[in-house]
This record gives structure tokens, sequence and C-alpha cells, in this order.
């Protein structure tokens, strides 16, 4: 399991990831180390650990508020999906219906051909 060396407000953390991940989790640390600068420049300074506890909540704030766009979504998608379905169904119902007017009309032109040439 590789290890990586990431720093997060001016403070070197050795992590253990998943092979390939490593870029991945430089970047979340890049970004939580950003946000604590952030967070440093607008209320001073008020302790580390109560930054990183700021930066944790409000990065779990925009987790809980993606997940809520996330749920809103899938919902609209299902009932997008039941609105697709029901018009096919529709569409299938109709296509039926005019291809068995359309053979009675067939019929009815047949029938009529048929009484023209016997005459």
């Amino acid at each position: 399991m590789p290890q990586i060396n990431v720093t997060i407000d001016s403070k070197n953390y050795r992590m253990a990831c998943a092979d390939g991940e490593e870029a991945h989790l430089t970047a979340l640390a890049e970004g939580l180390d950003g946000r604590i600068s952030e967070m440093r420049r607008t209320f001073g300074e008020i302790g580390d650990m109560r930054l990183h506890v700021m930066a944790a909540l409000m990065q779990a704030d925009e987790l809980h508020e993606v997940q809520g766009r996330l749920a809103a979504l899938e919902q609209e998608a299902a009932a997008l999906r039941e609105t697709v379905e029901s018009a096919e169904a529709v569409r299938a119902a109709e296509e039926e219906r005019l291809a068995e007017e359309l053979v009675r009309c067939a019929e009815r032109v047949e029938r009529l051909a048929h009484v023209i040439s016997a005459g």
C-alpha cells in the first residue's frame, strides 16, 4: 500500500492510500489546506483545532448539500424514466391501434376493388 506525505496547515502527515489514489489524496489534502488557510485569513488566529473543526464542518455541510441535490436528481431521473415508459406504452398502443385501422382500411379497399372488378 503506497504512502504519501501531505501538508495540511503547515503540518506534514504521512498517509497510506490504495494504489493509484496518491494524486487524489494529495488533491484532497491540498483542498483542505487551502480551506484552512482561507479561514485563518478570514477569522484570524482562533486556534488550530477550531480551524480544523470548522473546515471539517464546512466540508461536511457541502457533502450534505451535494447528497441532497443528488437525491433530488435521482428522484427526477426516476420520474423522467416513468414518464418515458408511460409515453412508450401509449405510443405502442397507438401504433397498434393505427396498424389495426390500416388493416381494416386495406380490407375495405380490397372489397371495393373486388366489387368494381366484378361489376
